[in-house]
């Protein structure tokens, strides 16, 4: 899967580790994802959440068949960050024919929660 001229690429998004169980990513906490106030944008945690969860769906159909696309997704930010590296931890809540549940953790370097997420997925076949 092909990341470069991305959202990923432009918040600096990395994936860790790929299976069908547990996607993680990591994003920094820099100028690419702060708000005006010098802090962790919410929006940012929620494109880091719905980037994991759907690459967690690709792994799950044939991409030569059908599309995957977040149809609907939900974060509460818990605590703020002004800098460093946030990972995500995304698992697969319902993986069914047409929509996938996951459900996502956004953790600081110790451990802390800074945002939880769920995140519905389409898939939609391919014409």
């Amino acid at each position: 899967m092909e990341l470069s001229n991305t959202l990923m690429e432009s918040l600096g998004i990395k994936t860790l580790s790929l299976d069908k169980e547990l996607v993680v990513m990591t994003m920094p906490v820099d100028h690419r994802t702060h708000q005006p106030l010098g802090y962790l944008h919410g929006g940012a945690s929620v494109a880091l959440a719905e980037s994991a969860a759907s690459v967690g769906a690709c792994l799950h159909v044939d991409l030569e068949k059908f599309h995957v696309f977040g149809i609907e997704i939900n974060a509460n930010h818990i605590k703020s960050k002004r800098d460093g590296i946030v990972t995500a931890k995304a698992r697969p809540v319902h993986v069914g024919k047409t929509t996938m549940v996951w459900e996502v953790d956004i953790r600081d370097e110790d451990e802390k929660i800074i945002c939880i997420s769920r995140c519905t997925i389409g898939v939609v076949p391919k014409k």
